[in-house]
Formats: structure tokens, C-alpha cells, sequence
């Protein structure tokens, strides 16, 4: 709104006005907005939140062998992460973006299915939450209202980068003059690293290219589902997942300002995507709100930011990385996501066999893997096999989380690093 009033104010040359033009001037607010009301308000929410006793409940401190006490800890700290997202977009960003208007949704989408999740738990005393298949539909309802609206919208467009070669070397990388409307994503590591969904379909002929739309949308509820739950399964210690988040939204900051950036993209030849600057906004936005939890989410958590928080962030991180069609990155980005979910399945899948057959067995000592590293020999079933019970030490949780944001940050200079070596 901010935005609109300056620009307004800038025909009568209104000191500063300008300034509310440039994306780097309105990313940097938001930053220190964002950070300002999670720090802030955040205080008088968790101070609401013990007052109404919102405090966690569900917490094994059996799993802990440093019997750290979370029992009581005020929950659905989500809200402060969403609060101090919402705002400075709605106060910065353009609000007629179809980009802002995607990731506004998002938000607002998760963070309530997020909400009715920790709702059913804290006041209905139900451990388990709002019911999977709830969950999963929420996610693929979002996952088509992204991939639709990227289909549908007109300003949902990309400019595609051609190279001009001479004697088999590249001499200049320009990009198509006119928008398209495009199915393409980036593969990391490859020299011509465009990949077209419509490929995979290229057997339809002529309705190829409707059906790899089709692709498209199938993709996005895949990712927007898959990386939503890996954050969900982060979550387990104090400042695990809002730390790995904000290095997350760091890089695909930088993405998305490369992406908007017509000679940037160029330079680095990539797809150029107008309009996704105002991403920029909006990942500074939830950089701050991270950055600002932690502030109360650090070893020993002040508060916990429920699924309300971890839904939210999970979502947030999928329908951005496709926007920006980055979407491939994000194995390589969210590796820890990505092997936390891996670990919840492996467990599941291997526990189930090993029944079947009359066997009580287990790969890792708990999962998710996070729990794995806390976990004591003397904790362990005897009448259960293990396949992994390495490391026989434990660590404190406030080790694995900062040697969990170390590995983050080595993948995401990895990540960044997939923009030069193909």
C-alpha cells in the first residue's frame, strides 16, 4: 500500500518518493520490517499465548538424554513468522503482481491449514493433529492453484535465453524479445540446462504442449506437498527449522534477483522471468520474520512455531523455487528437508517389512534422522535391530542444529554455484 502512495506522491515530486521505485530500497524495508515485528510483537504474543496456556503438551522428553524441559513452551509461534511476512508485503510490495498475489496466498493457505492442525492438538488434546488425508488435500489444493495460475495468467511469462556461438564457443547470450508462456524449468549441471515438460510428453503431437501443462501442474503439487512436509519433519529442534529457512530464502533471494534481471540473466544465461522482482520483496520479507523467531526460537526455545510455522515455510520454499522455475534445485537446496523425509519413510517402510515377516527391526535409532543423533544406546529396544546405531556419543540439540544450518549453507553455495558450473 505504501507503494501505491508514494508512487501517487512522486507526481508532485514528494521528498523520497522514489525511492519506494526500487526494488533494492523495498527489499531491504522489508527485511528490517519483518524483523522489527517478529522481534517485537512477538513478545506480546508468546506472552498471550502463556496466558491462554497455547504451551506444548506433546513433547517425549524421553527422547532427550539431556532432559531439556519443553513441556509448557508456548506453541503456534507460526503466527508471528506469518504476521511479520504479511505485513511488510502488503505495506511494500505490488500488490497487483501475480507473483506477490501467489506467495501472499501461499501463506495465508498453509499457515491456516498449519493452524487447524496445532488448533486440534493444543485444545482438543489430539496428538495427532488434523488427519493426514486433510493435509494432503490442502497441499495438492494449493499445489493447483499455483500450477493454474501460472498456466492461465497472461503475466506469467518468461523470456528464454538463446546463445550465439562462433567456432563452437559462446560469443553473446541475448533473450528472446517477446514474453512466452513456457513449461521450462532449470536442470542444474548441464550447459543448455532448459528442460521442457512438454518433452516428456512430445508423443501427443500437437497437444504436447497442453499436456505438458498438465506435467507442470502434477510437478508443483509434488514439490509444494513434498518440501511442505520436509520442513513439518524439520521442526524437532529449537532453531533448526527457521535457521535452515532463512538460508533457503537467502539463496532463492538470489535466484529470483538474477532471474528479474534482464542483464544478470544474460550474464549468467538463464531464463529472464519479468515481473519476479517483486519476489525479492517478498523473500526479504520472510528472511526478517526467520531471522526475528529465532530471536525467541533459539536453544531453549521461548516458543515453537507448530505447524502453523512449518507448513507455512515448507510451502513458502516449493511455490517460490517454481516460480522462479528453480524447481529442480531444491534437492540439491533442501537436502536436509529432503533427507529428513527420506529418514521417516525409510524407518516406516523397513519397520512394516520387518513385521510382516515376524521381525521387530528399525534402520535408525529414531527418526527423523535429526533424532537419530540424540539418542542413547540405553534408549534402544533390546528385542529391536538396528541397521545404523552410529554415532554411540550423543550431541546436544544446540550442535545438531548449527552443524544441520552448516551443511544448509554448503548446499546452498552449491546451489549458487549450479548458476556457473555446467
Amino acid at each position: 500500500m505504501l507503494y501505491y502512495l508514494f508512487d501517487y506522491l512522486e507526481q508532485f515530486s514528494f521528498p523520497g518518493a522514489r525511492m519506494f521505485g526500487y526494488v533494492s530500497f523495498r527489499a531491504l524495508m522489508a527485511v528490517i520490517l519483518s524483523l522489527l515485528i517478529s522481534a517485537i510483537f512477538g513478545e506480546y504474543f508468546i506472552n498471550l499465548l502463556k496466558k491462554k496456556q497455547i504451551t506444548e503438551t506433546q513433547r517425549d522428553a524421553s527422547i532427550d538424554p539431556f532432559n531439556t524441559k519443553k513441556i509448557g513452551v508456548p506453541t503456534m509461534g507460526g503466527v508471528i513468522i506469518i504476521v511479520a511476512i504479511l505485513v511488510p508485503c502488503l505495506l511494500l510490495g505490488k500488490l497487483h503482481n501475480v507473483y506477490m498475489i501467489l506467495m501472499l496466498i501461499t501463506t495465508v493457505w498453509l499457515g491456516t491449514l498449519g493452524f487447524l492442525d496445532d488448533y486440534i492438538k493444543v485444545f482438543r488434546k489430539d496428538k495427532e493433529g488434523l488427519h493426514g488425508k486433510f493435509k494432503i488435500i490442502g497441499q495438492v489444493g494449493l499445489g493447483l492453484i499455483v500450477g493454474l495460475t501460472l498456466y492461465l495468467s497472461p503475466n506469467a511469462v518468461i523470456r528464454e535465453n538463446v546463445e550465439f556461438q562462433k567456432d563452437g564457443q559462446i560469443v553473446n547470450v541475448v533473450h528472446k524479445p517477446q514474453d512466452e508462456k513456457s513449461t521450462k524449468t532449470t536442470i542444474p549441471f548441464f550447459k543448455n540446462n532448459n528442460l521442457d515438460y512438454a518433452d516428456f510428453v512430445g508423443f501427443m503431437g500437437e497437444h504436447a504442449k497442453t499436456a505438458g501443462w498438465i506435467v507442470f501442474v502434477l510437478v508443483t503439487i509434488f514439490v509444494v506437498t513434498a518440501v511442505s512436509n520436509g520442513a513439518n519433519m524439520n521442526d524437532g529442534m529449537d532453531g533448526m527449522t527457521a535457521g535452515n529457512s532463512a538460508i533457503i530464502g537467502a539463496t532463492l533471494g538470489i535466484l529470483a534477483y538474477v532471474s528479474s534481471h534482464i542483464e544478470f540473466a544474460s550474464y549468467l544465461n538463464i531464463m529472464y522471468i519479468p515481473g519476479s522482482e517483486e519476489l525479492v520483496i517478498f523473500i526479504c520479507a520472510f528472511i526478517g520474520a526467520m531471522i526475528g523467531f529465532l530471536w525467541y526460537n533459539a536453544f531453549p526455545a521461548q516458543v515453537f512455531m507448530g505447524d502453523t510455522g512449518s507448513l507455512t515455510i515448507g510451502g513458502i520454499i516449493a511455490v517460490f523455487a517454481i516460480i522462479i522455475h528453480k524447481e529442480l534445485l531444491i534437492p540439491i537446496l533442501c537436502g536436509v528437508f529432503l533427507v529428513e523425509n527420506l529418514s521417516v519413510i525409510l524407518q516406516i517402510r523397513y519397520a512394516k517389512s520387518g513385521t510382516k515377516k515376524g521381525l521387530k527391526r528399525r534402520v535408525f535409532k529414531r527418526a527423523p534422522i535429526h533424532d537419530h543423533f540424540r539418542t542413547t544406546m540405553a534408549q534402544l529396544d533390546p528385542s529391536c535391530t538396528y541397521l545404523f546405531t552410529k554415532p554411540n556419543s550423543v550431541f546436544h540439540e544446540s550442535k545438531i542444529t548449527v552443524r544441520f544450518w552448516i551443511i544448509t549453507i554448503l548446499l546452498a553455495a552449491i546451489t549458487i554455484i549450479t548458476l556457473k558450473i555446467r
